[in-house]
């Protein structure tokens, strides 16, 4: 197991260096001037010289393996550089929204599994029955519906029915735990519910799929109870596939509610992931979507550990 663990960090380093390499090429690849699309605001003329400093200045001059040579090199020292749009160190634009992100995608994470997986197990336990009908209405409503959509039906309500609206302004739930409740639940029960219904059927797929199995007819022949049979053999092991699809979609949660973060003005890593590719910003988008990819490679990595840990019959050598 220490072999593996050792030998999955080590493959982490190729795999981050692929992701930079491609993002690299794809930012150069893009069409738009970063320089001219700054100076394009001010509303007058600028001359070549200027934006040929401005250049200089943000090392767009350089070849193009010296840029990413430096870009690299400035990453291992743990220093991301600077926005090319605000001039911002990228680790401060990344911070002051890091928080926001993160935390949407624990709460909506948390209340998907809190729903999912008790929904998920009846309607397997009463399949066939109007609980297992009404569970996969409940779930295939949540996928057919978009996040964003649900998102301004709640807002409507809200502002229709009762006249009020989430603060605006995001507050860090250790200074006003109040209103960062109230501004971030609503978003979460948009996300969440979709989010639940994909581990919801997946859930129930797994259960009906191990109680078919020849060990649970077995412990149920020894007279065991339900109860038992249910959570000490049937769901440990039908809980393997659903934690993949919960590590995997709560990495994608951290950088990919863009349209919901619109939609609810949270000023999170999505959204500046929008805006820095709109403005060009080469270091703020490369420097974001390796994040991302950090969080999907590490949520796979403790994917695999749950296995091992849920199903002794896992073994990584």
């Amino acid at each position: 197991m220490r072999q593996y663990i050792i030998k999955r960090l080590l493959l982490m380093i190729p795999t981050l260096l692929g992701v930079a390499v491609l993002i690299f090429l794809l930012m150069r690849v893009v069409p738009g001037d970063l320089v001219e699309l700054k100076h394009a605001g001010e509303g007058s003329a600028v001359s070549a010289e200027t934006l040929q400093k401005e250049r200089e200045l943000l090392w767009l001059d350089k070849p193009l393996w010296h840029q990413f040579g430096a870009w690299v090199w400035d990453i291992i020292r743990g220093d991301f550089g600077v926005s090319m749009w605000t001039g911002r160190p990228v680790l401060y634009e990344i911070s002051i929204r890091f928080q926001l992100s993160l935390q949407l995608a624990v709460m909506a994470t948390f209340l998907a599994v809190l729903l999912a997986i008790p929904l998920g197990t009846m309607a397997a336990l009463k399949q066939d029955t109007w609980v297992d009908y009404a569970i996969r209405v409940f779930s295939i409503a949540g996928l057919a519906t978009p996040s964003f959509w649900l998102g301004i039906i709640v807002i409507l309500g809200l502002l229709i029915l009762f006249g009020w609206l989430p603060p605006m302004e995001f507050s860090p739930f250790w200074e006003n735990p109040v209103s960062n409740i109230a501004q971030l639940i609503w978003p979460t029960l948009a996300i969440g519910y979709r989010y639940s219904a994909m581990i919801m059927r997946m859930t129930r797929s797994s259960v009906l799929e191990v109680l078919r199995e020849d060990y649970i007819r077995t412990a149920r022949a020894k007279g065991l109870r339900e109860r038992l049979i249910l959570v000490r053999h049937a769901l440990k092991n039908a809980m393997l596939p659903v934690i993949s699809v919960i590590g995997l979609e709560m990495a994608f949660l951290i950088g990919g509610m863009v349209v919901t973060e619109q939609v609810f003005n949270l000023n999170g890593l999505g959204r500046l992931l929008v805006q820095s590719i709109e403005q060009r910003d080469y270091t703020m988008t490369q420097s974001l979507v390796l994040l991302t990819a950090v969080f999907f490679i590490v949520m796979n990595f403790v994917t695999d550990l749950l296995f091992a840990w849920l199903d002794p019959r896992v073994r990584y050598k």
